[in-house]
């Protein structure tokens, strides 16, 4: 059996090793640009120590919202009307997969085509070919392989271990233990654990496409020395993780990992970008946002990042939801839930235009 609780030590070895990676490619300052010298003119009488104020200002609200987002799910969770079998969970789950969607398609893929589309990149073959596309479609296609691979490979290790001897039909079905037996001697796996691995699948993925992009987020606002820009991406930012966490929360409490393995996932999504944003600080006197390297590099992790989280938006948490049994057969759950996958998805858009202002 997969050992699944181990995945977010191997998920922190490898963001810590991103973060470590990226200083040395943004800090690259091979190509400038006009766009970069006329930012530095409309800025030139603001001081550094104010962009700083700004990035401790950001770096405390973001770790704040992003905590209390993600934790949100599991201090509600004892909630009556809150829990998984009632209807209100299923609408909470379909406004954070809104967020999570919005997330991908309007914050994150967008970055990553004027990444790739910049002026400061050559023609060939970065113009000539939709790369953001393409790798946001590859990481889509990868994490379904990833995911069947891991669900199969889970299956076939519990249909290799000795089987018990059929259960007569009528006393399963009182008894509801693993292992239970249903028809001519056919053993079928608990759909309670079959359930159980499928959120840890998904609640990890999850967290490895966001993150990603919370270090970039961190990094670009870190190493920013305007002030105007800084300004509105604190509130942006800090609602932003604020409901993304939440999102990813609901997906870490239904996988019921281990206390020290979920809280590893959770200490971890709240200290990705403040982390970031502490490196860009730290890079900020070299780095240069028009670098071919640092364009090159955001613009394919944002694509990824995008892909993942579109994917896993679309398939694992609405597609599941929305084709469930309860659902289908309530049409007042159905429209409530439409409306609320709709009020996330249109918050988390509203929020790009503030974050642009």
């Amino acid at each position: 059996m997969i050992r699944f609780q181990s995945f977010p030590y191997k998920l922190l070895l490898i963001i810590i090793s991103l973060i470590l990676l990226l200083p040395i490619s943004l800090a690259s300052s091979k190509c400038t640009c006009e766009e970069s010298h006329d930012h530095q003119d409309q800025d030139q009488d603001q001081t550094p120590s104010q962009a700083l104020k700004f990035k401790l200002i950001a770096i405390v609200s973001i770790l704040v919202s992003s905590a209390l987002g993600i934790s949100l799910p599991f201090l509600v969770k004892n909630i009556s009307y809150l829990a998984p079998e009632k209807g209100i969970f299923l609408l909470v789950k379909a406004f954070a997969a809104g967020v999570i969607l919005a997330t991908g398609f309007i914050h994150i893929l967008p970055d990553a085509f004027e990444s790739l589309t910049s002026p400061c990149l050559g023609e060939n073959p970065w113009h000539r070919f939709p790369f953001a596309c393409f790798v946001a479609m590859t990481a889509s296609i990868g994490t379904l392989m990833m995911e069947a691979y891991a669900s199969g490979y889970h299956k076939r290790s519990e249909l290799s271990k000795p089987q018990p001897k059929p259960l007569d039909h009528h006393h399963g079905d009182e008894e509801n233990h693993d292992g239970d037996v249903h028809g001519a001697g056919f053993l079928m796996e608990p759909r309670n654990s079959s359930d159980l691995i499928r959120h840890r699948i998904i609640s990890q993925v999850l967290e490895l496409g966001i993150v990603v992009h919370s270090v970039i987020i961190g990094i670009s606002l870190g190493a920013s020395q305007r002030p105007n820009t800084i300004k509105p991406l604190v509130a942006a930012l800090s609602f932003h993780q604020f409901f993304e966490g939440m999102g990813l929360g609901g997906c870490i409490s239904q996988a019921k990992f281990k206390l020290k393995g979920m809280a590893i996932m959770v200490v971890f999504f709240s200290l990705t970008t403040p982390i970031g944003i502490g490196v860009g600080i730290g890079i900020s006197n070299t780095y240069n946002e028009n670098s071919s390297t640092a364009l090159i590099f955001q613009g394919l992790l944002n694509s990824a990042s995008a892909g993942i989280l579109i994917y896993m938006a679309l398939v694992d948490l609405l597609s599941a939801d929305f084709m469930n049994p309860k659902m289908l057969c309530n049409f007042r759950l159905q429209l409530g839930a439409n409306f609320t996958l709709l009020l996330g998805a249109s918050f988390m858009s509203l929020l790009a235009n503030l974050g642009d202002h």
